[in-house]
Formats: structure tokens, C-alpha cells, sequence
């Protein structure tokens, strides 16, 4: 589905991105991991259209990414959500889908818009897979911090994406959020590709079915199962650290 090849990013003269190759395939979850810095945000931010690379091509379901705008991308059925959650909190967890169906969003679109059967239902459906229906009627604001992350897988679902890409999606929850939602991004790669950056080491290592890909200095240092990149020595002296220290970032 998704074939990245000679990506490069510069800021400032450093290089933030190299990347030779990386592929991920059709329902797959991939989870990419690495130090601060390594260049895993930056990837995103390629991948959506947010930065444009000094060279290198994105090939998705065969047509480029390089090159075109954020919407364009999105509708493609690239779809992303970053690590903060951006709701409208003075709006109810209903409307906050309604805004994200996949419509027209001209002027007069909007103006006209009303919703129909099929989208209503669709909304609902979304709710439940994301586990908010019961809280439809429920402001944005008054959410926790992993149902407003929830709120936002929800959204961008909405808009129909073949390829999912989700930013550090356990930041700041509960045990019990993290446990949701790593069940969520699993039954999300039943019918979706799904990229995942995370720091935690635990949840992914609940969320890794398929590869897993280290990022250091911009550069992919290896891709394994969890269990491979969990004791590949180099991954250890770059990322993990020492086995206490790998144990705590697991704790």
C-alpha cells in the first residue's frame, strides 16, 4: 500500500530524514519507534503532506504523495492524527463527528448541510467502534484526556482512510485507556493500514502484530518483530538502554 523511497528531510542544513526504504502493506499495523529526534514525527509530517522532503518519493496505493497538499492526501485516504487531541470542546461528542464526516466542505455545502440517515448511522457506528456512544451528548470538553484521543481516531475514521497515521496515542492515559485503546488501533488494522509512533514500550509491545520500526537519526537502524527489535543490541544501546532501563520505559 505504502512505498517510501530515498526520503530526505533537511532543517537548517541537518539533516532530520534519510530514509532508504520503507514499506508497509495493505491491513497492516506498523509501529515506529525511536529516540527524540530520530525523525518519526517528521515522517508523519511527510506522509500527510505537512513538510515537503528535499528528495524521495511516497507512493501510495501507486500514485505520490510528494508534491501535494494536506487535502489532497486526505483525499486519497491518507488520514492522521497527531499526539495532542484538537476537538472543539464547546461542541457535543455528536457534532464534533458530524463535522468530521467525509462531505463537501464548500460554503454552500455547509450552509445546506443536512445530515442524513445513512451518515447518522455512520456516526453511530464510529461512536460505538471507539466506545463514546453512550456519550454522544457529551461536550467535547467534559471528556477525559483517552476519550478526547478516542474522539479523534473517531473523526478522522469518518472521513473513510485507507492508511491511518496516529501519534503517540497512549500519551497521559490510564492503564485502562491504554488497554482500550490498544484493542481499538488492533481491530482498526482489521479493515485499515495503520502507522503508530509510540514511546511506550509496554503498549507496543500489546499493539505489535506485525514489524516494528526503529528510527535513529533519521535513519531506520533495523525492523523486526517486538521481540527482535526488544533485543537487538543495537536497538538497546541507541533507544533502550540498559535492561532496567528498558523494563522502566516498559513500566
Amino acid at each position: 500500500m505504502l512505498t517510501v523511497q530515498n526520503l530526505n528531510v533537511s532543517f537548517g542544513g541537518v539533516k532530520a530524514l534519510n530514509v532508504d526504504k520503507f514499506e508497509i502493506g495493505d491491513k497492516e499495523l506498523r509501529v515506529v519507534i525511536g529516540p527524540n529526534g530520530a525523525g518519526k514525527s517528521t515522517l508523519m509530517d511527510v506522509l500527510c503532506g505537512k513538510t515537503k522532503p528535499a528528495g524521495g518519493n511516497a507512493l501510495f496505493n501507486g500514485k505520490n504523495l510528494i508534491g501535494r497538499s494536506e487535502v489532497e492526501i486526505a483525499r486519497m485516504g491518507v488520514g492522521r492524527k497527531f499526539q495532542k487531541p484538537s476537538v472543539f470542546s464547546g461542541l457535543s461528542v455528536f457534532d464534533n463527528l458530524m463535522l468530521g464526516l467525509n462531505t463537501d466542505k464548500g460554503f454552500f455545502s455547509s450552509l445546506f448541510f443536512k445530515l442524513s440517515e445513512k451518515q447518522h448511522d455512520k456516526i453511530i457506528e464510529v461512536a460505538r467502534k471507539v466506545g463514546l456512544e453512550s456519550e454522544l451528548s457529551t461536550l467535547a470538553g467534559s471528556l477525559s484526556h483517552g476519550q478526547k484521543q478516542w474522539l479523534e481516531i473517531a473523526i478522522v475514521l469518518l472521513q473513510e482512510p485507507e492508511l491511518l497515521l496516529i501519534d503517540e496515542p497512549a500519551a497521559g492515559m490510564s492503564d485502562a485507556e491504554t488497554a482500550k485503546t490498544a484493542e481499538l488501533l488492533c481491530g482498526l488494522a482489521e479493515n485499515n493500514s495503520v502507522i503508530v509512533i509510540e514511546h511506550d514500550m509496554h503498549f507496543v509491545e500489546q499493539i505489535a502484530q506485525d514489524k516494528v520500526t526503529v528510527l535513529v537519526r533519521g535513519e531506520i537502524l533495523t525492523e523486526g518483530t517486538f521481540e527482535e527489535v526488544k533485543n537487538n543490541q543495537e536497538v538497546i544501546d541507541c533507544y533502550l538502554g540498559s535492561p532496567d532501563s528498558a523494563q522502566s520505559k516498559r513500566d
